[in-house]
């Protein structure tokens, strides 16, 4: 009977060490409350649209980069944070673990799918040939993986659709698609490159979006996810490219310089104008 007794006791003891240290561990945390909104928040669905509820309706590219100010909590952090990610390192997590789709083109054909390896190669993730020191001092050539650059990501072109719904009198807008830009040195010429990595369909992202915070300048408590970042036009873009009859051609192919920046505001004033002649006060 004692050595039942005994038993129960140990037994006791060890399940109650156990307890503290796991509701220890669990309290030690980086916030002094548990985030639950957006890391468990799905994307709203979009309204349905009927064919005869759009009477007018133009694709635009614009182009966001993500150095200027507005737009700098697209790029940051280089390096992936507890609480925070990147755009870019958001997409190669929904990539990896998401299983989002990745294409070469805006057209986003089942053909045109590219692989993990292929997406993140673009992204600059390759094996390189450096020298590496021995422990003896000597210098032996070896073969390194490098991870994607995310650092070398500093734009990102947009395709959306804006369009005008007559049955609730508002001109609209939905992004189609989102490609990463990557601006490199060719490491053979010294020359700065600049290359479109692929195309992500972006209501399939949404998902992935949808969950993940947008870093907030003013308050830590407020932030909204990547998915109501761009649907709210949190950010600053300029456009490169209208639906056309010369094959979509960008503004840079028939315009240089200041002109080109004109242009881009004049197909941007158009579609507002376009809203604007349709009332009358």
């Amino acid at each position: 009977m004692k050595k039942v007794l005994t038993a129960i006791v140990f037994f006791g003891i060890i399940f109650a060490i156990f307890i503290s240290q796991e509701t220890q561990a669990q309290t030690v945390r980086d916030e002094v409350y548990t985030k639950e909104n957006v890391p468990a928040k799905e994307p709203l669905s979009y309204a349905h649209l009927r064919e005869a509820d759009v009477m007018w309706s133009k694709k635009l590219w614009q182009m966001i980069d993500v150095r200027k100010k507005m737009n700098q909590p697209l790029y940051f952090p280089i390096e992936d944070m507890r609480d925070r990610k990147s755009l870019i390192q958001l997409i190669v997590h929904g990539i990896e673990e998401e299983g989002l789709t990745v294409y070469e083109s805006d057209l986003f054909k089942e053909d045109e799918i590219m692989t993990e390896d292929e997406a993140k190669s673009e992204l600059g993730a390759e094996t390189v040939t450096t020298e590496v020191q021995q422990e003896d001092g000597s210098m032996e050539t070896e073969e390194v993986d490098r991870g994607v650059q995310y650092d070398e990501i500093t734009k990102y072109l947009i395709k959306e659709q804006w369009y005008f719904d007559r049955k609730h009198s508002t001109l609209q807008v939905r992004i189609l698609g989102i490609c990463p830009i990557r601006e490199y040195t060719d490491e053979d010429t010294g020359e700065k490159r600049k290359r479109m990595a692929f195309w992500i369909y972006f209501p399939e992202a949404r998902s992935v979006f949808a969950k993940h915070e947008v870093f907030n300048r003013n308050n830590d408590a407020q932030r909204v996810s990547f998915d109501d970042f761009f649907h709210q036009r949190r950010f600053d873009s300029y456009v490169t490219s209208e639906s056309n009859v010369y094959g979509n051609r960008d503004v840079q192919e028939y315009t240089t310089g200041i002109n080109t920046l004109l242009e881009a505001k004049e197909i941007r004033n158009e579609i507002f104008e376009f809203e604007h002649d349709l009332w009358e006060y």
